[in-house]
């Protein structure tokens, strides 16, 4: 999956909860911070979508080290979809979810997947870039 760097190099590999409980917010260089409340690290990631290896719209992959949200997930069926740059979790309530909220809503697009769902989500990510709710 391609994004831009927006971690200082040597930063130690964590879950980003972790990091940030850990003072890692200094981690993030000065145009991280800004592209990653303004989601604009996701826009490589639209390569994946040309080269087949993602959606735009699907189930947000997971970080190799989440663990409890990767088995939750495979639980729940949704590794059954591609991954996509925007999903139904993240204009829910992206990083303000727990863990089984996050799984539910990612269930619930698995269970309904449509063009008008993937429309909704589309312009409800919108609104999420623009008030940057959630993100952190």
């Amino acid at each position: 999956m391609y994004k831009f760097r927006t971690m200082r190099q040597g930063t130690p590999q964590m879950a980003k909860e972790a990091l940030l409980q850990q003072g890692g917010a200094a981690a993030i260089t000065r145009v991280g911070v800004f592209l990653r409340r303004a989601s604009l690290d996701e826009l490589p990631q639209f390569l994946n979508v040309v080269l087949g290896q993602m959606s735009v719209v699907g189930p947000r992959p997971a970080l190799y080290n989440q663990y409890d949200l990767i088995a939750a997930r495979r639980e729940a069926g949704v590794d059954s979809l591609y991954p996509g740059i925007t999903g139904y979790a993240q204009v829910m309530g992206r990083e303000d979810l727990p863990l089984d909220e996050k799984v539910a809503f990612d269930r619930y697009y698995v269970e309904h997947v449509s063009f008008w769902l993937d429309v909704k989500i589309f312009v409800l990510s919108f609104r999420a870039l623009i008030t940057a709710k959630g993100a952190y």
